[in-house]
């Protein structure tokens, strides 16, 4: 049976945490940041979590 590999895409954007949780970035900081207000930059840089709905998705493109 071969291996099973990862997906780049996938192990570039999330990170695996403990149980079946995994971790994200959140989305609209790239561009188009002066209309963006200070405050809601700032909450842009926190990470998130996937949802429960796709975090099996997920974990298929992670399998290690």
């Amino acid at each position: 049976m071969p291996k099973m590999k990862t997906s780049s895409a996938a192990k570039k954007r999330f990170k695996r945490l403990g149980g079946k949780k995994i971790k994200r970035a959140k989305a609209y900081k790239r561009h188009l940041l002066t209309k963006k207000s200070a405050k809601r930059k700032r909450d842009l840089r926190k990470g998130t979590y996937v949802s429960a709905v796709d975090a099996s998705r997920i974990l298929v493109l992670l399998p290690n």
